[in-house]
Formats: structure tokens, C-alpha cells, sequence
């Protein structure tokens, strides 16, 4: 896997997961290009986006970390997480937060191992559609 800045066709040519189809019918050009001015970045193998990350500045030392795997992603999870890590552990923020659908247990397995704790169990009607996330954060 190799690492370029993101650029909104990087998102539009993602097949989300299954786990995160549902955000498609939410996503716009418009959408994907604000991303770009976010700290972002693509994950590409065998030609293929594979994944998208980054993070929305709230304020200074807070953000939120934001992240579109593909349906193909699983193979090269090792190398996104790595990816991940690192960016995390030099990331100019204090905290860092995340949200995971409350039912997607290997969401919440993965914000585990990069150092996230959770901090809110359940948040009603946090997510586009609706639906119910947990909140979690990395504190330095």
C-alpha cells in the first residue's frame, strides 16, 4: 500500500464497506472536496483505492478523526492500521476524537487498538442516517 494526500475522486472511487454503505447516498462532490482541505490521505494497492483518512480540525489541539475503507480493504488492514498509528502519534492535536456505529464491533475493536477510549456509550440520532455511535478519544 502506498500513501498520496487525498483528493476527492479518492472517496468518490471508494466502494464503502458494507458497514459504511449507507453514507453514499450522503456523500456529494461538494462533500468530498471540503475533505481535501482537511489533514487527509488515500491509501492505494494494486491501483485501487483502498482506503480514505484524515481528520477535521474542531480547534486547536481537538479534531475528529474521519476514515472510508473499502470493500477490498481487508487484506491490507495490517499496513492501514500501521498508517494510522503513525499519523496519530504525531498528529498535532491533544485529542482526537471518533465516533463507530454503536453495532459495528470491529469499528470499536480497531479505535481500541489505535488508543482510543470510549467516552460516550451511545449518542442518539448522531449519524447521517439517523442511527446511533459511540464517541471515543485519544488524549495525549
Amino acid at each position: 500500500m502506498i500513501v498520496v494526500p487525498y483528493q476527492a475522486e479518492h472517496l468518490m472511487a471508494l466502494r464503502a464497506q458494507e458497514a459504511q454503505a449507507y453514507v453514499r447516498e450522503y456523500m456529494s462532490d461538494k462533500y468530498a472536496k471540503d475533505l481535501e482541505n482537511t489533514l487527509s490521505w488515500a491509501g492505494i494497492a494494486d491501483g485501487r483505492v483502498i482506503g480514505c483518512f484524515g481528520v477535521c480540525e474542531m480547534w486547536t489541539h481537538r479534531a475528529l478523526l474521519w476514515a472510508f475503507l473499502d470493500q477490498s480493504a481487508g487484506r491490507h488492514l495490517v499496513s492501514i492500521h500501521r498508517a494510522v498509528k503513525r499519523f496519530l502519534e504525531v498528529a498535532p492535536y491533544r485529542r482526537i476524537e471518533a465516533e463507530v456505529d454503536c453495532e459495528f464491533e470491529a469499528g470499536h475493536r480497531w479505535l481500541r487498538m489505535l488508543g482510543f477510549e470510549m467516552e460516550c456509550e451511545r449518542m442518539r440520532c448522531y449519524r447521517v442516517d439517523g442511527g446511533d455511535s459511540a464517541l471515543y478519544a485519544r488524549v495525549k
